[in-house]
């Protein structure tokens, strides 16, 4: 059969794809190839600089080039640690050695094993050899060390140790560091992914009593992708810092532990009770310490430049070659790596199967659709960061939009990004039926969300998302995001419109999340048996791919964004409101000496540390920016749905010319203060949250930390972004109606 080429523009009562191309994409979709894809490519570890690594990169270029691609592989020489040596002990009177490696788990031959798992590590820590008690710090966050303050307790000069959790993991050594601790060990507590959740694994999908969560801590708020370059590509020749000198490596030595080990030091801890949320699930109580005796801790590593392998794929457009869409998905991971990520990677490569048959067919699209397989996601982004810091001319020039996806799941379609892009995946994916319920695959999205939003402990963010679920006339909202996987330099350096989407919520992958045990056999046992969201996350994904690679008009909506920046403002206000509010009843209890005389005197305590007065912030020019947003993003919604279709071809090219790479006016050259790779001033993640978004990221932040120079600075560029903005969205309007 050929396939007739043109597809319908993306508009508010039109199916962007035609049903004849769905068809034929998903008639070529295969769980079975998926599923042996998966366990051709988890055979071995495949961390970055490992055999296999390289093996999967090369076999992937096989693929790609079978499938009718484009394909090459592009090289890049990044910074990447390995441990040497690694040592975690308690000394005398009662010495005890970590194991620092995970035994294999009987009746999992899923994985051949034959090269060398990495021990307990994690990159970018800072190499030591130290000696000292240790302190228990809870998840080691923020709020910990306040707590910890108000103990009596001081983590200078000593090693904390702190469970996995309620945070990403890099800031809790980087938070130790700030705090004068010498170094810093992180356990995986049962209550938090081992038995007190479930069966641990073979027996269940938990984590079992020995295993270890790997990762990267690197500084990631600060910039992600290789430490030594940062703003420009780790080719082979490239300018580089000296290790001591980048932001982004840490100074102290770090370790992750299991349980097994973990409770051998936890036991050691001398001092009060923890508090109740403090305590986690192992047979022992709990104590802030410090311990009885001396812990050593040492960290020593192959500090070398090594090889990270980016198989780029295209197939070019026939009418508009040089505007882009492009996929990804990373290829490295800490050991086998089967959820994470290869469960994404394989159903990306379905897709560009698919793709390929589509156009052996006679299809052809119209943009240049471009498949990339990232290495060196694991440690910090690495594989896309070089990649899109080598081409960011051309990308920012090319770019139509990114599509990421990492991990994938059993469960409920997740999608984040760009805001204004929500009508297109709503658009596109309308009438997508999820394989278990039958119900659409955005009904069972609006239904998460409501049900999230209940559960969400008052989230503002949540119950936004959760009101507009459950309104039926409105689109399905999609969140926000930070970092933490291979949109980040599309959307948070180059100013490229991305998308991030996975089926989460009902597979059960924590358990052993950077661990020996991500394999083929627990992935298809406990994540996704049968590979039956690999082929709906293909679905998914290649007809926004399909969609966005034929529309004639642009892709972007703005009334969804409108409406979500306004709902950023106010929320921000409300914090203005709270943290002055806090300031003054603060003061008044530290006057009237109610923390001392509230304690108990046969404990440790003291008084909390006092909140600065809130000054008055003048939120004029953002209420008015704002304001502007709202009147200019309905006219361009209103615009696009009278006049849009009945535009000329020569009109129609115009308009999503100049839409095209409207984000970047959202993210301006200077970028956010203190850290200026990050340049997209509504979304980022945050300094001390890790991936986890931050909205009107600038001025949030410094009203968090009392810095209010720099909260007016912040509001400022922040409004003169969303005035870009606003200004393309009323150029876009006077093209379309002609005045």
């Amino acid at each position: 059969m050929v396939l007739a080429a043109p597809v319908p523009g993306v508009t508010a009562g039109s199916a962007p794809v035609s049903t004849a191309l769905t068809s034929a994409f998903d008639a070529a979709l295969s769980a079975k190839d998926q599923s042996d894809w998966l366990k051709l490519m988890t055979a071995e570890p495949n961390h970055v600089g490992s055999p296999h690594d390289k093996a999967n990169a090369e076999w992937e270029l096989a693929q790609f080039k079978a499938f009718g691609w484009d394909a090459h592989i592009e090289e890049f020489d990044v910074l990447y640690p390995t441990p040497i040596a690694e040592k975690l002990e308690l000394l005398t009177p009662a010495p005890f050695d970590a194991t620092l490696q995970e035994p294999p788990i009987p009746g999992d031959g899923s994985a051949a094993e034959t090269q060398p798992a990495l021990p307990a590590y994690l990159v970018y820590q800072g190499d030591g050899d130290v000696t000292a008690p240790i302190v228990y710090v809870n998840y080691g966050m923020q709020d910990d060390y306040k707590a910890l303050e108000r103990m009596g307790i001081d983590v200078r000069g000593r090693i904390v140790i702190a469970r996995y959790g309620h945070g990403w993991r890099g800031l809790k050594p980087l938070l130790a560091q700030q705090h004068g601790a010498l170094g810093c060990i992180i356990y995986s507590d049962p209550a938090d992914d081992g038995y007190a959740r479930e069966a641990t694994y073979p027996e269940g999908p938990m984590r079992p009593a020995e295993g270890i969560q790997r990762g990267s801590v690197e500084d990631s708020s600060i910039m992600d992708g290789d430490p030594l370059t940062p703003g420009w590509g780790a080719t082979k020749d490239a300018k580089r810092l000296a290790i001591k000198d980048s932001p982004s490596i840490l100074k102290i030595p770090a370790l992750p532990i299991s349980h097994a080990d973990a409770v051998h030091f936890l036991a050691t801890l001398t001092g009060d009770a923890v508090p109740a949320n403090w305590r986690g699930a192992l047979p022992i109580t709990y104590r802030v310490g410090p311990s009885r005796m001396n812990v050593h801790l040492m960290v020593k590593s192959d500090w070398s430049i090594k090889p990270a392998y980016d198989v780029i794929a295209q197939i070019r457009g026939a009418e508009f070659p040089d505007q882009w869409v492009i996929r990804g998905n990373h290829h490295d991971g800490w050991v086998e790596g089967a959820t994470d990520p290869l469960s994404g990677q394989v159903a990306l490569l379905d897709e560009a199967k698919a793709i390929g048959a589509l156009v052996k067919s006679g299809w052809r699209p119209k943009r240049t659709i471009i498949y990339a397989s990232w290495d060196a996601e694991e440690p910090g982004t690495i594989g896309s960061v070089e990649w899109g810091e080598e081409h960011a001319g051309d990308l920012k020039k090319h770019a139509v939009l990114y599509i990421n996806s990492d991990t994938n799941a059993r469960g409920i379609l997740d999608a984040g990004g760009s805001q204004d892009l929500t009508h297109f995946v709503d658009a596109t994916l309308a009438g997508l039926i999820d394989p278990e319920t039958k119900a659409d695959v955005l009904t069972r999205r609006r239904a998460g969300m409501r049900v999230a939003a209940e559960n969400g402990d008052d989230d503002p963010l949540a119950a936004f998302a959760a009101k507009l679920a459950a309104d039926p006339s409105k689109n399905v909202p999609i969140d926000p995001i930070g970092s933490g996987s291979d949109y980040g330099v599309f959307y948070d350096h180059l100013g490229v419109e991305a998308l991030s989407m996975e089926y989460q919520g009902e597979g059960r992958s924590g358990g052993v999340y950077h661990s020996r045990y991500d394999t083929w056999a627990h992935h298809t046992r406990f994540v996704d048996p049968d590979m039956v969201y690999g082929v709906m996350l293909s679905k998914s994904i290649g007809r926004l791919v399909l969609a966005a690679a034929d529309t004639t008009l642009p892709l972007q909506r703005a009334g969804d964004f409108s409406a979500a920046v306004r709902f950023y403002l106010d929320d921000v206000k409300k914090l203005v409101k709270k943290k002055s509010e806090a300031a003054i009843k603060q003061a008044a209890m530290l006057k009237d000496n109610v923390y001392a005389l509230a304690a108990d005197p046969a404990e440790t305590s003291g008084n909390p540390t006092p909140l600065k007065a809130v000054p008055k912030i003048e939120m004029k020019p953002l209420d008015m920016a704002v304001a502007r947003l709202s009147k200019a993003a309905k006219a361009y919604d209103a615009a696009i749905a009278a006049h849009g279709e009945g535009l000329s071809a020569a009109r129609k090219e115009a308009l999503f010319a100049l839409m095209q790479n409207i984000d970047a006016t959202l993210s301006p050259d200077a970028g956010l203060l203190h850290r200026e790779w990050y340049k997209n001033l509504i979304y980022a993640p945050g300094r001390y949250t890790g991936y986890g978004v931050k909205t009107l990221p600038g001025l949030r932040e410094a009203i968090e930390e009392e810095r209010w120079a720099d909260a007016d600075a912040s509001l400022r560029t922040a409004a003169s972004a969303l005035n870009a903005y606003s200004a393309r969205l009323e150029q876009a309007v006077r093209l379309m109606t002609g005045k």
